[in-house]
């Protein structure tokens, strides 16, 4: 009887998106193939008996790589193989920000954009290449990304924009899309996560036009990550081994217990997600003893076979349901990730790369840490600040009044020393004055009605702070 059920909502959902004249013949079908996926349970199980830990053969330890002659014109030819491309379609909602999340300021007046742009210019300049970027945007940054572009105009960069799919969500109660009952707007729609990124890029025609320019690889990474930069030495290394795919990864600490981790399965390298993990294993999956390495979604990808396996319609991975509720309608998005794909590509491998090409930009707390004096600017690239002697970053934990970008710059007339902090809590109606340093364990927490003032100048250090007097 369930099958039937199953191929009855079907038979509905493709009556209903026929009707759906906003989307095109291409979203109709990935979103139909999606639903029926999801639909006939073909989810993922994972035989906890048969993972195993990846060898350095399958998770190549980035030491190991070879080096590149540095100005030859071999780097030239390298990085005329190379496509930059970086996930655009997020907004910066959960920042208090409107549009898209990559033009928010990051440092001395400069987005996310403006840097991932003077990055590759610099790399065309310095070796005369020619390495485009290219943005996925979402319909819900399409239009302001758009416009954000024409001021590099003039830029030794070529831009091309292209969005990813859009799909109806659906209904839980019935499933049928929440625009053929009338939600017509923005919110009946959604993006369907970064997955999409391969047959979009297929879709789109940009994957053909840069094939007959000869590119063989696109660099995908998230635009929120400040550590996600063109390395010649993992490209070189793709290029000789003639791998399809390699998904960076780079060691866990307690701060990434969720992340998705690499492991060898059934004679494949594999992205296993918190998500697949069965109830009693999900303490061993967080342990940083058994799975040491997680996803850092950059990942390099073979264009050709790309090309190959969007055809042949191989790229199954696995569905991630995304239950939200609009206008108090309970709806489903169906998403997948990039990272999933791994599993389908022939050659596939991790390398297991420095923590420093993993810095992310996810809430106002990460970016203190990107705005103070641990890190500094050169050329575009954020660079770590080596007088740190810690490895690991301090730890940040900010209270709401803090959430939002604009409250978050307002509170502080300079952002504060933390060169040797270990660790920050502020909660409260927190104010930082000019030139402040914090160092050791530190915590700010106002008492409630009253507002917190550390004045200009203050050093403090191993401090509970909860009101005036202890300052």
């Amino acid at each position: 009887m369930a099958s039937t059920t199953a191929s009855d909502k079907i038979a509905n959902l493709q009556a209903a998106v026929a009707g759906l004249n906003q989307i095109s013949e291409n979203e109709k079908n990935g979103f139909i193939n999606l639903v029926s996926r999801y639909l006939s349970g073909e989810a993922q199980h994972v035989e906890w008996s048969k993972i195993q830990t990846p060898t350095d053969e399958v998770v190549v330890p980035y030491d190991s790589l070879a080096g590149i002659p540095e100005g030859s014109s071999d780097v030239k030819n390298l990085l005329d193989k190379l496509v930059v491309l970086k996930l655009n379609g997020g907004l910066g909602t959960t920042m208090g920000c409107t549009g898209p999340k990559s033009v928010i300021e990051v440092r001395d007046g400069l987005t996310f954009l403006d840097l991932i742009v003077i990055q590759i210019e610099n790399l065309n300049n310095k070796y005369g290449s020619n390495v485009p970027l290219l943005l996925m945007n979402s319909f819900n940054t399409h239009d302001d990304t758009q416009k954000i572009v024409e001021k590099y105009t003039n830029s030794n960069v070529e831009i091309h924009t292209f969005n990813q799919s859009q799909y109806p969500r659906l209904v839980a109660e019935d499933f049928l899309p929440l625009p053929s009952k009338g939600q017509t707007g923005k919110d009946g729609w959604y993006p369907p996560g970064h997955g999409d990124v391969f047959p979009s890029l297929y879709n789109s025609g940009k994957l053909d036009a840069l094939l007959s320019k000869g590119k063989e690889y696109v660099f995908v990474a998230n635009s929120d990550n400040l550590g996600a930069l063109v390395d010649l030495k993992i490209l070189n290394h793709l290029i000789q081994n003639k791998n399809e795919y390699c998904m960076e990864v780079t060691p866990k600490t307690l701060a990434d217990v969720k992340g998705g981790t690499l492991i060898s399965y059934e004679g494949r390298v594999q992205l296993l997600e918190i998500a697949q993990v069965p109830d009693e294993h999900v303490g061993e999956f967080k342990s940083i003893e058994k799975f040491k390495i997680f996803n850092t979604n950059n990942l390099w990808v073979n264009l050709q076979a790309v090309k190959r396996l969007v055809e042949a319609d191989a790229l199954k991975m696995e569905i991630i349901p995304n239950p939200k509720e609009v206008d108090g309608v309970k709806v489903l998005q169906l998403e997948t990730a990039a990272g999933a794909a791994i599993r389908f590509f022939d050659k596939a491998i991790g390398i297991n790369v420095p923590r420093s090409r993993f810095l992310p930009v996810k809430a106002t707390s990460d970016l203190l840490l990107v705005q103070s004096d641990l890190y500094t600017l050169q050329d575009g690239f954020v660079v770590r600040n080596p007088a740190r002697a810690n490895p690991e970053n301090p730890s940040i934990e900010l209270g709401p009044e803090f959430k939002k970008v604009s409250n978050f710059l307002g509170r502080f007339k300079s952002i504060p020393s933390i060169i040797e902090l270990d660790s920050l809590k502020v909660a409260g109606d927190v104010w930082f004055g000019a030139g402040v340093a914090l160092k050791g364990k530190v915590s700010i927490v106002a008492k409630a009605d009253t507002k917190l003032e550390i004045p200009d100048e203050a050093v403090i250090a191993n401090k509970e702070i909860n009101g005036p007097e202890d300052l």
